[in-house]
């Protein structure tokens, strides 16, 4: 299994210092379209502990109570380095549904799941789609912060 041996954001930006580039133009993308959310390095939870394991870089924080009543730490948006690809997780949802799917076909991404988008490389991203979809996301965690709690509850 891929992991990311790192304790910072400096360290997971260094990583993988071949997209270490993707990373930071990403980041300069989610900065722009939504400066409310800002980054920070996600340590992912310790073993034994509820929640996911994965290390990341986080955009906006939230906490949620899960259904053993712990409270997890998780980013708005999260970008995680994976084996062969760069995932984008976004923790918000329209009208009850998660809003990622929404921007399918017009993200260039690799490929969707109901909470994420992975690509391989910056430039195969359609950075207009992308920049839509962060600055929605920032507008509903702006307007609404319990949007991505009720969320993750209901998973």
């Amino acid at each position: 299994m891929f992991q990311v041996k790192a304790d910072s954001l400096e360290n997971y930006l260094g990583f993988d210092p071949a997209r270490k580039s993707d990373l930071v133009r990403m980041h300069e993308l989610i900065r722009k379209a939504a400066p409310n959310l800002k980054r920070y390095f996600h340590k992912g939870t310790p073993a034994g502990e509820a929640g996911m394991r994965m290390k990341m870089i986080g955009y906006g924080k939230l906490h949620y109570a899960t259904r053993s009543g712990e409270t997890v730490e998780w980013p708005v948006i999260g970008v995680a380095l994976q084996k062969n690809y760069i995932s984008v997780y976004v923790a918000v949802t329209r009208a009850d549904a998660p809003i990622v799917p929404t921007y399918a076909g017009r993200l260039g991404e690799k490929r969707v799941g109901r909470n994420n988008f992975s690509f391989e490389r910056f430039d195969d991203l359609n950075a207009a789609g992308v920049s839509s979809l962060v600055a929605e996301t920032g507008r509903i965690f702006a307007s609404d912060p319990e949007n991505p709690i009720r969320y993750m509850q209901g998973m």
